[in-house]
């Protein structure tokens, strides 16, 4: 009863940096075009097909599945992952390369030329500076490092936005979306709209019951990896608990919390475990 009162309270707080709350708001297939224009100002997006919020993939029993946040086509066919990151998981370039390929698996068929492949986009929206070079978007393409001005034309592009960014380097409009995922208020009217929609959002009893039922999940998968850690040995079983974590999406403030929880660490003692599972220990 205490954690779905809990729980009740954070569906009453989540914003647009939410990716539960960014995939159902961006449901709305004309809010979503908006987004992809401001994001990509010199592609003609004349409408959006079929958005799938929380689109899951899987190719084989064997692989790794992924749960896209936004997966959408527009007329052309070109295909965009947009995806809400608030933790930086220090997994993300390699990340968007799985899930570059894994919807790649998704468009052609077996015995289908390479060339039937269209563009994708996987784009990340992220609170904090990947690169830390202060820019507010980085996008990569494949080019030859012989000669820069040689490009692969593989049609794959990888976007990180940078809701912390301090250069001028992007549109007034896409910089509104930013400021907006950061937590700033803006009179935008494109902004207006996000924020009008997740108001409506957080009074759907669907969704509220969807996320409930998605956290208290969450909390037992955590519960269940630390317990089992534990059986395995403290330091694999405290790493096995960061990375769960991660994946969940926590930040390092919740993790820390968790790990003096479950493992009856010190602050300091968390901090170390933390530190050492990412340089690799």
């Amino acid at each position: 009863m205490e954690k779905q009162k809990e729980f009740s309270t954070i569906w009453e707080t989540l914003g647009i940096a939410n990716d539960f709350m960014f995939g159902k708001v961006m449901q709305d297939a004309e809010l979503c075009k908006e987004l992809l224009q401001r994001i990509l100002p010199d592609l003609e997006i004349d409408h959006i097909e079929y958005p799938e919020a929380q689109k899951g993939i899987r190719p084989d029993v064997d692989a790794k599945s992924v749960r896209l946040d936004v997966y959408v086509r527009d007329g052309k066919g070109t295909v965009y992952d947009i995806e809400m990151q608030v933790s930086d998981t220090k997994e993300l370039p390699k990340r968007s390369r799985y899930y570059q390929s894994m919807i790649d698996l998704q468009m052609i068929d077996r015995g289908e030329y390479y060339k039937n492949l269209k563009p994708s986009y996987i784009i990340f929206i992220c609170p904090f500076d990947l690169f830390d070079k202060g820019r507010h978007i980085y996008t990569f393409r494949n080019i030859c490092e012989e000669d820069n001005s040689l490009s692969l034309e593989d049609g794959a592009v990888k976007i990180f936005l940078n809701a912390a960014g301090k250069q001028d380097d992007v549109s007034s409009e896409l910089k509104a979306f930013l400021d907006y995922v950061a937590g700033k208020e803006s009179e935008d009217d494109f902004v207006q709209k996000l924020a009008d929609a997740v108001k409506q959002a957080r009074k759907n009893r669907e969704w509220r019951h969807e996320y409930m039922t998605l956290l208290m999940r969450d909390q037992e998968n955590i519960e269940k990896g630390m317990e089992k850690g534990m059986e395995k040995g403290i330091r694999k079983g405290i790493y096995g608990a960061i990375s769960m974590c991660r994946d969940l999406g926590l930040s390092d403030a919740e993790i820390l919390e968790k790990l003096q929880e479950k493992f009856s660490l010190s602050y300091e003692e968390a901090v170390q475990y933390m530190l050492d599972f990412d340089a690799g220990a």
